[in-house]
């Protein structure tokens, strides 16, 4: 990770600018140096003072000692491209620049002062964070490098913020609740280091188990959500994204200079990486206080105990507001309860001890909950009461809590009501481990973040049903874009859309183009009754806009008349318009169907985006629509749907038949791929799609289209699954074989595959004891992100059909997020060694890191694995063993003209 060690580990510190003005940031920064006892050197800067808070300083960058591993620069904006490139002649390799306003072009050649620096920083191979950054905060380390009047105590989440406001915000807050960071970082402009970086450097550090990000706007949404999904595979990851409406995107666009994204398309990345979203800083608050606290959500079944009947109705309207789900108790637990418990109490959940409950009696409903197994999260609520005061309760409690055998297995939340007193009683719960609220409404929105936070990670987790080849031939749809762009065609209607969507599987309306009235009649007369005739217009795009559209015509006069009507409007209004004829189709059958609408976006920040919702004229994607990301596979296509019917997007209609979910899940999966394969595609409209039981018929839609150059893979925020590396090969014993990259949907027979490698061999492949792989094992092996990870397996092939059957093998290469090393593995199933299998899967994923650019590859083994090594070795790799710790390190140099790869 270049220069990020000396980051988060920076054994001297430089403060450039360094000021004896108590006003001035240089003088801020040196005494919080001072303030947090760090260890090692602290060397001022500044022309102006011998000494700065009593230490030596240093007229000049050049006249410094040594060279400090990390710079501060204090300075104006205007001043720091030249200080930069004074740093980077004295071989600094990372600062932190605190000066804002550097997005403005001085020179006026179109290039602003935070571009310039970052030109001149990566000329020697400097690393930046900021501009208009508050500085780093490492509490592990004793680095308080900022201008924050509020340090930060040592704990186990990291905060990344672009906000330096938010960051103060949040120390103050953290301070007075006694929650500690691991890492404090504020990034400002982020025109060098990114959240990306951070998110793959903090997801390996032992003292961070939680991570909070405040976002203003992303510039690299491939880097991001590459980094976002491995990260949240082992660390929780918290998102708090600004800008959720169309004026507070612009806002964030003026405070760090990022594209304005579509907020619902932020949503939609959040949720496919499984990281957890809150919407405003008191959301913030709360889940930071249940990520200090909480351990891994075992369900979602939330019991409430309570003092009274009031406060627990409000937490069971929030609950059921956000989709919650209130625990129901067993009788044998309610028995228990109402032999301890009032004649008068609930007798349910909420379980409500009554107003006039003492200490004792909450004591006794704790412990008997704890002992059954009816929820899966325990929320204990005290409203002020003169029976048991709050301090004295919680006290108790916190005992209570801390001696029974069974806490650990249940998620426990507190809401003591009211100020003085039960502000102290929730610092007792705080401090004792136990995440404390204010409100019901906040502790149920921090149980609701919990569960949120499992629900995406079920998502990110999920195996999907296997849906198999789509019928597609983009060849045949090239060729059609290529014509229409060849004509300056960029605006398709019905007509022209059809056959590309018939050539990915659509069922598409047949539509016919009449020139005139008469002709609309006669196609009328052909196909049957009843019709539709629609305006043909490149300059009208919305017919409605001249009732463009006549439905239901259902006689030779009917059709006439509308034709004629359509014309002498256009005729009428838009006098100039281009008239391109008439298009006249069947009426589809309506009845007991759904109408739909699905579209596809272009994202400035994640490119194309897939949206669907109920069929309007007027459609605000903003506000009406359900997004998704692609690649879509059946599993993310349900998520999408599922979605869009629990938040009232697609309306659930009271229909002969439901909506059949798993076929528009198929079409969602195969708009997925005409995206994929067709970047000239930027936008389409499909309004609607008629939703008929199994039947999904396209009725109308639009395409804007224009030509394209670029990477046809980077403009996906997610790289999809690489079909162009699979290729057949047959093994030595002439069996046909598929070798392809992995997908998510091979797990099953990927379990198949290890059951039949035998025990030594899996011992020398993962160095341990390997038991049975269970789902989370086997969903890091076949979900894996092909941008930075890459597995080939081999598939035998059925000789007649050449259908897929069993794996027979797979190696495996995983980079590290520069790109430098990637470390491989091969895996033969064990009763197909020696024909040549191991050979052909090493050279595979060796070309496929040359290709990609990756500079060695690395391996480690048993030295008593003889097969490996041995094929290492007549591949040309570099084999060390090392007898004393029974490994051998094998290395193979990529990017130069001496490798040795085993031709096949």
């Amino acid at each position: 990770m270049k220069g990020l060690e000396s980051l988060l580990k920076p054994r001297s510190v430089a403060v450039i600018g360094a000021s004896d003005n108590p006003k001035r940031a240089g003088y801020v920064v040196i005494k919080n140096l001072l303030s947090g006892n760090f260890h090692g050197p602290i060397m001022p800067v500044t022309p102006k003072y011998d000494a700065v808070a009593g230490v030596l300083a240093y007229p000049d960058i050049d006249s410094l000692p040594r060279i400090p591993d990390l710079a501060i620069l204090c300075t104006q904006g205007h001043r720091n491209v030249d200080l930069i490139d004074q740093l980077g002649r004295k071989g600094v390799k990372m600062a932190i620049v605190l000066a804002a306003g550097m997005n403005i072009d001085l020179n006026g050649d179109g290039v602003t002062e935070d571009i310039r620096m970052h030109e001149v920083a990566k000329r020697y191979g400097m690393r930046l964070i900021g501009p208009n950054s508050m500085g780093m905060i490492l509490p592990w380390h004793n680095l308080n490098a900022s201008f924050s009047p509020i340090a930060a105590n040592k704990g186990n989440i990291a905060f990344i913020s672009q906000s330096a406001a938010v960051c103060t915000t949040i120390l103050d807050w953290a301070k007075n609740k006694n929650i500690g960071f691991s890492t404090f970082i504020s990034l400002g402009d982020t025109c060098d280091i990114s959240f990306a970086e951070l998110l793959d450097t903090l997801c390996r550090d032992s003292k961070t188990q939680a991570i909070l990000l405040y976002i203003d706007s992303i510039r690299d949404a491939r880097r991001f959500m590459s980094a976002a999904r491995a990260a949240a595979r082992n660390r929780r990851i918290l998102v708090l994204k600004s800008g959720r409406t169309k004026i507070g995107s612009a806002a964030a666009h003026l405070h760090t200079g990022g594209e304005i994204g579509l907020d619902a398309v932020y949503d939609s990345a959040i949720k496919r990486s499984g990281m957890l979203r809150v919407h405003n800083t008191h959301d913030l608050f709360a889940a930071v206080e249940t990520l200090a606290h909480a351990v891994p959500l075992r369900g979602e079944r939330l019991a409430i105990l309570t003092n009274g009947g009031g406060p627990a109705i409000m937490a069971v309207d929030a609950l059921t507001e956000r989709g919650g789900k209130l625990a129901i108790l067993s009788q044998a637990t309610i028995d228990k309860l109402s032999a301890v418990l009032p004649v008068s109490w609930s007798q349910s959940n909420p379980v409500d001890i009554v107003g006039d409950a003492d200490i004792m009696r909450y004591e006794a409903a704790t412990k008997i909950l704890l002992d059954s197994d009816d929820f899966d999260a325990l929320l204990i609520m005290h409203s002020p009461s003169a029976i048991a005061s709050s301090k004295e309760t919680a006290d108790h409690m916190v005992k209570v809590l801390r001696q029974h055998p069974r806490t650990a297995h249940f998620n426990i939340l507190s809401n003591w009501a009211g100020e003085t007193q039960a502000q102290k009683a929730r610092q007792v719960f705080t401090q004792s481990g136990f995440p404390a609220y204010r409100t019901p409404e906040s502790a149920v929105n921090a149980f609701m973040h919990l569960v949120e936070y499992r629900r995406n990670q079920k998502q990110l987790m999920e195996t999907p049903a296997s849906f198999g080849e789509t019928q597609s031939n983009p060849g045949h749809v090239h060729q059609l874009l290529d014509q229409l762009l060849e004509q300056n065609i960029d605006h398709l209607e019905t007509h022209e859309v059809r056959p590309l969507l018939e050539s990915y599987g659509f069922h598409t309306l047949p539509t016919w183009i009449a020139s005139d009235p008469a002709e609309a009649t006669h196609i009328a007369e052909q196909i049957g009754y009843p019709v539709a005739v629609k305006l043909r217009s490149p300059d009208i795009r919305h017919k409605s806009e001249v009732h463009g559209v006549m439905l239901h015509l259902r006689t030779a006069a009917e059709v006439a008349n509308a034709s004629q009507a359509i014309l002498d409007r256009v005729s009428l209004n838009y006098p100039n318009a281009r008239i391109e004829g008439l298009l006249v189709q069947r009426m589809a059958n309506r009845a007991g169907a759904q109408e739909i609408r699905i579209a596809v976006h272009t994202d400035p920040v994640f490119g194309p985006v897939i949206l669907i919702g109920d069929e309007a004229a007027e459609w605000d994607i903003h506000r009406d629509a359900a997004v998704a990301i692609p690649p879509l596979n059946m599993a993310l296509a349900r998520y999408l749907v599922i979605n869009a019917l629990k938040t009232g997007k697609i309306k659930q209609r009271s229909l002969p038949e439901r909506l059949d979910i798993p076929a528009l899940c198929k079409l969602l999966v195969k708009l997925s791929q005409l995206i994929i394969d067709c970047p000239e595609i930027t936008g389409l409209d499909i309004h609607p799609l008629l939703a008929a039981g199994e039947d999904m018929t396209v009725i109308d839609a639009s395409m804007t289209i224009r030509p394209f150059t670029g990477d046809t893979q980077q403009r996906l925020a997610i790289r999809p699954y690489p079909k162009e590396l699979e290729r057949f090969i047959t093994m030595k014993d002439q069996t046909p074989v598929l070798l392809r990259p992995i997908r998510p949907e091979d797990e099953p027979k990927h379990k198949a595959f290890i059951a039949r490698v035998s025990h030594d061999d899996l011992y020398n492949r993962f160095f341990s004891e390997v038991g049975e792989f269970n789902h989370e094992a086997l969903a890091n092996l076949t979900q894996i992100d092909y941008d930075r990870e890459m597995a080939f397996i081999a598939v035998s092939l059925d000789p007649e059909t050449h259908e897929e059957q069993d794996i027979l093998g797979v190696s495996r290469a995983v980079s590290d997020p520069s790109n430098e090393d990637a470390e491989f593995a091969v895996l033969i199933r064990s009763d197909l060694k020696g024909q040549g299998l191991g050979s052909t899967l090493l050279n595979t994923i060796i070309q496929y890191c040359r290709h990609r650019g990756t500079l060695r590859m690395t391996g480690i083994t048993l030295p008593t694995n003889h097969g490996m090594l041995a094929l290492a070795r007549k591949s040309g790799f570099q084999v060390e063993v090392h007898f004393e710790d029974k490994t051998a390190e094998l290395l193979l140099p990529l990017q130069t003209e001496s490798e040795n790869v085993v031709s096949e």
